[in-house]
């Protein structure tokens, strides 16, 4: 298996002991409802990761130490599969370090989130770049489903939710959003409106995990995704808003998920590797200026 920036990290930055950031990969690929290909997503994205550079924005968070696990077991139950996701960002937080899960479909943020509230010990507010908002009940049939998983935690578990980018929803899913007082802007306000940053509410909690589907970016930038969605988010649009969402507060943890790699093109893997490292220079710029 391929590590994340495989061939620039030092024996000392892979360290899994001191590493900042453990990479897991989660090669999820159960309930998708329209193209395929997510279960390729982790080791496309850690291949592209070789062709990464060290330096981005002017600071290296690589230095800070990336240690690549094996990749979590998805056969069997999606609840025991959501469980051991679940303990591998748990353990990770328990150890000091920042869980970046790479998927595979969206529906495994429910493991990851709740894997690191329960090693947290407190609440936890979800920051979600995506084109859907995945509020369905049970999407399918499938409780779990990719189109579900905000649904179960926010709806149903009562996390805090934020969304930015969402331009295809159904009214079952406003009503939740409502219900659930989901902060949200969606796609065509925030790219019509030329919107960079957003600001959380004071009450938002401060530890912040940000769940990062990829066809919340426009198609023309990322193609290959498994509903790709006209009207999307531009890459330094994206992460400006991801960035200004985690001012004054912490990133515990994220997942950036719906790769479906196209043989034909290695574009959306190198970009899905980019917008990987940038979140995790988000994570290394908070812990510098904690310290």
């Amino acid at each position: 298996m391929t590590c994340f920036l495989e061939g620039e990290l030092s024996a000392s930055e892979r360290d899994p002991a001191t590493a900042r950031f453990r990479v897991i990969p989660v090669p999820l690929e159960r309930t998708v409802s329209y193209g395929g290909g997510t279960g390729s997503g982790p080791d496309a994205i850690l291949e592209a990761s070789t062709e990464l550079e060290r330096l981005f924005r002017g600071k290296e968070p690589c230095a800070a130490g990336i240690a690549t696990e094996a990749p979590v077991d998805c056969s069997g139950p999606l609840p025991e599969v959501m469980e051991r996701i679940a303990a591998r960002t748990g353990a990770a937080v328990a150890a000091g370090a920042v869980p970046v899960t790479l998927g595979g479909e969206h529906a495994l943020s429910y493991g990851a989130v709740h894997g690191v509230a329960r090693a947290l010990g407190r609440p936890v507010g979800i920051v979600q770049i995506d084109a859907h908002a995945d509020l369905r009940k049970a999407y399918q049939g499938e409780r779990h489903s990719h189109a579900s998983v905000m649904q179960l935690l926010a709806g149903e578990d009562g996390f805090r939710l934020a969304q930015y980018g969402v331009r295809a929803l159904c009214q079952e899913e406003a009503d939740r959003r409502t219900a659930c007082k989901v902060i949200s802007i969606d796609a065509e306000e925030l790219v019509t409106g030329n919107i960079q940053s957003v600001t959380l509410p004071a009450d938002f909690p401060q530890d912040i995990y940000v769940s990062f589907d990829v066809d919340g970016l426009d198609p023309a930038i990322l193609p290959a995704t498994g509903t790709p969605v006209p009207g999307g988010l531009g890459y330094y649009q994206a992460l400006g808003i991801v960035q200004s969402a985690l001012a004054g507060r912490n990133l515990a943890g994220f997942d950036v998920v719906e790769l479906a790699p196209d043989t034909g093109s290695r574009m959306s893997d190198f970009t899905t590797a980019q917008i990987t490292y940038a979140l995790m220079s988000f994570a290394a710029e908070k812990a510098k200026m904690q310290h």
